[in-house]
């Protein structure tokens, strides 16, 4: 009895660590922290689902290698048992008891190279989970990246339009002001109204997509309930905003934007524009690679495609497998038995070869064997194909971006200028209200289209790197140990 519970208290710790060794806490994001994009990654690599199961997969790949490769160990056989057995007739009766006790060892010899075929399809399944790890890696590192660049962008938008409220509030006051004194008209005054009001619509408008970006760069890292911190900026998203506050405590406060500015002794003087300098610091670098080049990194740096390419060849020998049954099996074994009712000893030992299959079912499952690796080549030229045609369409797309980048650094000034030269002229009574608010929508527009295009830039080439399959610095291997 003690013999048997030390086994079932053997098999429960086993059991237990084996559970342990597969679990993992998430890793929490702690208030007020700063985090770059690099630490948001490790955090999302930590946290995610699909890669613990990609992990998980990968492991069980690995087993099953271990049992095609048991093929090649002996196999032991034990056995003991009692009985009774009792005749009774009208002559005689007769009672007897018999304790026996058999052991058994059986070897493969040698079975034409089934076994050998078969630990390498296994190896081959275990190659292609290592690149379907590799693939959810890379697929969550770029996510989050992308996500990342949202927040930047969100946040930096807000900016935007806290600024162009800001002009909006003092050109308000000016105009209130001429008109108190009877300068300017009603209708300038009503025209100052409206765009205030819409300036204020427009802010609300980008912190309603910073909160939806935020929520985006929490669920790309698995963290939920996350308290306030902040993420840093990015070389190539580099604006004079060095860290961006990520909060969505109070996701459910609201702030009334509906009263006019209060009026300032000084509106007269509220007229100079004030360049704003969120976009100063930018600097750009462009793609470093060409298209051609980035196929060429495509096919010896995906992933998935490796994948498929490991899935063909374990098709292969799986038909190898296949082709390779209809030989015999050699085997060795031997054996010992004992009997107690008259002290009897056996002993055994003997080589045997045998096969046994059925012809047509054979054939058929050959045949399928064979289409299953035309199948496999037929997935790997369309994945190759599909890669090249991604390539050069997300290529194309940030190219455009790429060119479109310093041209938007240079229209923001322009319409800078546009806007200084517009301010000056209403305030000296040679410009109207309508010359002025254009020039100053222009302003507020290129601003916002200079972020939206960086930021555009940043996702297109995040992607066109995603396809190429371009490795980054941070990252997990499916090798690494599991704390």
């Amino acid at each position: 009895m003690n013999i048997k519970k030390t086994i079932i208290a053997f098999i429960a710790v086993s059991l237990i660590s084996c559970t342990c060794s597969f679990s993992a806490e998430k890793l929490a994001v702690q208030k007020n922290t700063i985090l770059s994009l690099e630490d948001c990654i490790n955090i999302a690599l930590e946290n995610s689902p699909q890669v613990k199961k990609y992990r998980y997969n990968y492991e069980i790949s690995k087993k099953n290698t271990n049992i095609a490769k048991s093929a090649y160990f002996p196999t032991f056989g034990v056995g003991t048992g009692w009985g009774y057995n009792s005749n009774r007739n009208n002559r005689m009766n007769s009672e007897s008891t018999a304790y026996t006790a058999e052991a058994s060892i059986n070897q493969l010899i040698f079975d034409f190279g089934q076994t050998h075929a078969s630990i390498k399809m296994r190896k081959f399944n275990q190659i292609a989970a290592k690149y379907n790890f590799d693939n959810t890696v890379l697929n969550t590192i770029y996510q989050v990246e992308i996500n990342y660049f949202g927040v930047l962008a969100a946040r930096t938008n807000i900016d935007v339009e806290k600024a162009n409220v800001e002009v909006n509030e003092r050109n308000y006051q000016r105009i209130k002001a001429y008109f108190d004194e009877g300068i300017r008209s009603k209708i300038d005054l009503v025209n100052a109204e409206v765009n205030l009001s819409d300036a204020k619509i427009q802010l609300v408008s980008a912190q309603q997509r910073y909160k939806e970006a935020i929520v985006k760069l929490n669920n790309s890292m698995y963290v939920a309930y996350a308290p306030e911190y902040e993420i840093k900026n990015t070389e190539a998203f580099n604006f004079t905003r060095n860290l961006t506050p990520v909060n969505l405590q109070r996701i459910s406060e609201t702030k009334d934007l509906s009263t006019p500015p209060a009026a300032v002794g000084d509106a007269y003087l509220t007229a100079g524009v004030q360049k704003l300098n969120v976009l100063e610091n930018y600097k750009f670098k462009a793609f470093p690679y060409t298209f051609e080049q980035s196929v060429e990194m495509a096919k010896k740096n995906r992933p998935d495609l490796k994948s498929y390419e490991s899935v063909k060849s374990a098709m292969e020998q799986e038909l190898l497998v296949l082709k390779r049954t209809y030989y015999p099996k050699i085997t060795a074994n031997a054996g010992y038995g004992y009997r107690d009712q008259y002290s009897t000893n056996s002993y055994n030992i003997g080589i045997n070869a045998s096969t046994n299959f059925n012809i047509m079912s054979k054939k058929n499952e050959i045949d399928i064997g064979k289409i299953q690796v035309e199948m496999a080549k037929n997935d790997i030229e369309e994945l190759e194909q599909n890669i090249y045609f991604d390539i050069q369409s997300l290529y194309v797309a940030m190219k455009q971006l790429e060119e479109q980048i310093p041209l938007m650094g240079v229209k923001v000034k322009q319409t800078l200028e546009n806007f200084e030269l517009a301010d000056g002229r209403y305030s000296v009574g040679l410009g109207d209200y309508i010359e002025l608010q254009d020039a100053k929508v222009k302003y507020n527009n290129a601003q916002q289209s200079y972020v939206n295009t960086v930021y555009l830039y940043n996702v297109a080439r995040a992607n066109l790197e995603k396809a190429i399959g371009m490795d980054k610095d941070i990252t997990v291997k499916i090798e690494d140990k599991k704390k």
